[in-house]
């Protein structure tokens, strides 16, 4: 088993710190993605465990060793490139075959590699092309099938679809999947992107400022996410907050009421109730909302609410009657919604009753 381990990792450039003490474990064979925005410390994280940079405190392991000192070269580890790094003057077998060649592999041994990464990514027709006679998909692969021949015991890429159309990062994705599970090995993938990091990873890393905030399944992320920062980070559109108080055993706002149960103390006076847009319904329901703005997207019209000052997110379906300025009744489904202290931004285990009407 070849884990990798980051343990109390800090990286500080001069005054600026990159990141705070990070403590990850990534299961050998999984497909874990970094996501954050930009400036969160995701790609440094990449770049140290590939060793083009050094923490400054604590250790980086994969499998038994430590590798805070060793060489890239030296670290069994393959890094595809957001510019895919590709020598204009080789042709793509001979891209390919370029880290076996350092490595002092003979020509033969090169050739059979070679060939079997070219079948596996569906280069077997292009690989006497130079790099300017390739779609951008096809260089991607190149790229890919470089680390690939290498057989890494890790593959770090670093938002090596941004430079896609969306048509092609779609098909990229699956393609990314397909091989992972082919591979069997260990994935670590860098993006902002949360459609990436949702669809094919096995467990997503949220980081901001430096600070890892959750580390979970996609599933965990979206349904129970650790505080405010990935609640808000995670879906598109964001998460819906209001600022209340508790009182009573029901949560109150300006413009909803919720019974709310917390499964512990110690939470503080202010808190935030969650709801994504898509877990509240319109058209019924004891709160009642202004239409603001209407974006018609095709299968689905998102909707700007004004709740008493707070602004309100929610999808509709596209041939539901919305007009600007007029009232819409709607409700939230109690088994969806999200409890968080308004101070920390800590999530608070909750149960929820159903909505009532604004006092």
């Amino acid at each position: 088993m070849s884990d990798i381990v980051f343990s109390g990792v800090r990286k500080a450039f001069g005054s600026a710190i990159a990141l705070h003490g990070l403590d990850l474990t990534i299961r050998s064979g999984e497909f874990v993605s970094l996501l954050g925005p930009s400036g969160c410390g995701k790609t440094t994280t990449l770049r140290m465990l590939a060793g083009l940079e050094f923490p400054t405190q604590g250790t980086i392991s994969i499998g038994s060793r430590v590798v805070n000192d060793v060489p890239p070269g030296k670290r069994d580890i393959a890094m595809v490139f957001q510019s895919y790094a590709l020598y204009p003057h080789m042709s793509v077998a001979e891209n390919i075959a370029y880290p076996l060649k350092k490595r002092g592999m003979p020509r033969a041994e090169r050739e059979t590699r070679v060939k079997a990464a070219a079948e596996t990514l569906q280069l077997g027709a292009l690989l006497q092309r130079k790099p300017r006679q390739l779609s951008g998909g096809q260089q991607q692969r190149v790229a890919l099938g470089r680390a690939l021949v290498r057989d890494p015991v890790a593959f770090l890429l670093d938002e090596p679809l941004s430079n896609l159309d969306a048509k092609l990062r779609a098909h990229m994705r699956a393609e990314l999947i397909e091989l992972h599970r082919s591979l069997g090995k260990t994935f670590v993938y860098v993006t902002h992107d949360q459609l990436e990091a949702m669809t094919m990873s096995d467990r997503i890393a949220v980081m901001n400022e430096g600070v890892l905030q959750q580390f979970a399944t996609p599933k965990e992320v979206y349904e129970a996410p650790a505080n405010t920062f990935v609640a808000t980070f995670i879906g598109s559109p964001s998460m819906n907050m209001f600022e209340g108080a508790l009182a009573d055993g029901v949560f109150s706002h300006p413009a909803l009421r919720v019974p709310v149960t917390p499964e512990a103390s110690g939470h503080g006076s202010r808190l935030l109730l969650g709801v994504r847009p898509e877990d509240m319904t319109l058209g019924a329901g004891p709160l009642n909302g202004t239409i603001r703005v209407v974006e018609p997207s095709g299968h689905e019209t998102i909707v700007l609410l004004d709740f008493a000052g707070t602004t309100v997110t929610v999808r509709a379906p596209p041939d539901m009657p919305l007009g600007i300025g007029s009232v819409l009744a709607c409700d939230v489904k109690s088994s969806r919604l999200h409890l968080f202290d308004a101070v920390s931004g800590l999530r608070i285990a909750a149960r929820f009753g159903a909505a009532l009407p604004p006092a």
